[in-house]
């Protein structure tokens, strides 16, 4: 018999050193491996569900549902107490402005970018067009029309006036409460302190060297123009 017939009598592989393939080209045992993967990782996944459900329903027991129809907010603005309706999504500055009637604090950019909106929560500066009305709470609001007591202005709203640090006046309430907020923490600022303060605050006319000088006589700080 010649060297070619003898190689159709030689004995198989086994099962083992020959897994057999479908016609995919996946062995059983493969099959088998990629299953029982498969199955323990959507039972983990279920699991993972599970407590996040349980998770979210524990932290939101006693949470109130708001909205999205107009709900009654109070906000202490300038020292007064008001209770307007606001739907949920109503900002900070949106309330002043339209509710309440404050048009003194301007909305420029409405997405935080300039700072024109700026007032103070608790002496603090922020963006009112990036504050919700509803997450105001008890804070006292404090906007442009009041810094100014009994008719006058207040020191710094007259330096402003002075130096004519106004321009055309969209940024000067932003740009005047950051500055208010400096001097109620810092009395006595340098110009490197102003600076910082109105850092976020943007003037497209340019008057920031202005804006510089009318807080520091303000302060009561001498100028190298004085």
């Amino acid at each position: 018999m010649s060297e070619r017939d003898d190689s159709r009598h030689q004995a198989p592989e086994s099962a083992e050193q020959a897994p057999k393939e479908n016609a995919s080209g996946i062995s059983r045992r493969g099959f088998l491996k990629g299953a029982g993967i498969t199955a323990a990782g959507t039972a983990l996944l279920e699991g993972v569900q599970v407590f996040s459900r349980e998770a979210v329903a524990a932290t939101t027991k006693n949470v109130r549902e708001l909205g999205p129809g107009p709900v009654p907010v109070t906000l202490n603005v300038n020292g007064s107490a008001h209770t307007i309706q606001v739907e949920p999504r109503t900002t900070l500055a949106d309330a002043l402005r339209i509710h309440l009637g404050m048009t003194g604090t301007k909305v420029v950019c409405d997405r935080g970018s300039c700072s024109a909106c700026t007032v103070l929560l608790d002496k603090m500066p922020v963006n009112s067009c990036s504050t919700l009305a509803l997450d105001v709470g008890p804070r006292k609001v404090t906007t442009i029309e009041g810094l100014a007591q009994n008719g006058e202005l207040h020191p710094l709203q007259a330096a402003f006036v002075k130096h004519d640090a106004t321009q055309c006046g969209f940024c000067t309430p932003g740009m005047v409460m950051s500055c208010a907020s400096l001097l109620q923490h810092n009395p006595r600022p340098t110009e490197a302190d102003v600076r910082k303060a109105t850092a976020g605050n943007l003037c497209r006319c340019g008057t920031y060297p202005k804006v510089f000088a009318a807080t520091l006589e303000a302060a009561g700080v001498p100028t190298q123009n004085a």
